[in-house]
């Protein structure tokens, strides 16, 4: 699998997940200021360079909210591997942020790792998930 990743600061959190993500995956990582890097990793997602991206910042939110702004990302920032899992199940995210401040580091893996495991949305939410995309063409 390929994944897009960037991280605007390096601490143990990034570190770990990147150490996750290099050993597991292939990893093109994206160097910029936040909402560059967050634009850079969405529009690689979104191209089918990377099949999904993973984000860090202070928060995961303003990496979140940038990678929204590219038409076809869905970036969900989240905190467990519970909420993780279920972006990609039940809003079919393609990007995941998260808080390199406030997550451990084994957290933070654990949370990448449950977005990565569903390879697929849940057949249920499929008129859910469409309706994602006609409100981001207004509709």
């Amino acid at each position: 699998m390929r994944i897009a990743f960037a991280a605007d600061d390096s601490n143990e959190c990034v570190e770990a997940v990147r150490a996750y993500l290099e050993k597991n995956h292939d990893v093109a990582v994206h160097q910029a200021p936040w909402p560059l890097m967050s634009r850079s990793v969405a529009e690689a997602v979104v191209a089918g360079n990377a099949d999904y991206g993973v984000l860090m910042c202070w928060t995961g939110t303003g990496t979140a909210i940038a990678a929204n702004k590219v038409p076809g990302a869905r970036a969900a920032t989240v905190a467990d591997a519970w909420t993780a899992r279920g972006a990609r199940l039940w809003n079919d995210a393609n990007v995941v942020a998260l808080s390199l401040k406030r997550l451990a580091p084994d957290v933070a893996v654990e949370c990448v790792t449950a977005f990565l495991s569903e390879p697929t949305p849940d057949p249920e939410e499929a008129a859910n998930i469409a309706g994602i995309e006609k409100a981001a063409r207004g509709q």
